[in-house]
């Protein structure tokens, strides 16, 4: 079965950047849209970024011009890259994947989520 497998969380100041990886295993990589969700205490969960099959990418306005998704069909693997983090950044990031060209609001696979956490 599909498995999503997140990285890279921790704890930074505002203004560093830290990079979030996310491996997935158990199909083909390059026939999955991927993106990442983000949910901070008390908040719902948002989305954040996606990247469709075709590489095509969308971000949240809040984080446009900050983060960076992309991904390596060869590693199986899509990025996260986030600058200029703020303290509202602060949230549990999770991958998420959808098989096909759509990557849609309730993606059917999630990974387990890792902390992020950015002091001020």
């Amino acid at each position: 079965q599909v498995q999503l497998v997140e990285s890279g969380g921790g704890l930074v100041q505002a203004g560093e950047s830290l990079r979030l990886s996310c491996a997935l295993s158990g199909d083909t990589f390059s026939m999955f849209s991927m993106g990442w969700f983000r949910q901070a205490p008390g908040k719902e969960r948002e989305f954040v970024a996606s990247v469709l099959m075709t590489g095509s990418t969308n971000y949240a306005q809040s984080v446009k011009g900050r983060f960076t998704i992309s991904r390596d069909n060869a590693k199986n693997t899509v990025y996260l890259q986030m600058n200029t983090l703020k303290p509202e950044d602060t949230a549990v990031y999770s991958c998420a994947a959808d098989r096909g060209f759509v990557f849609t609001t309730t993606p059917r696979y999630w990974g387990q989520g890792t902390q992020v956490t950015v002091s001020s």
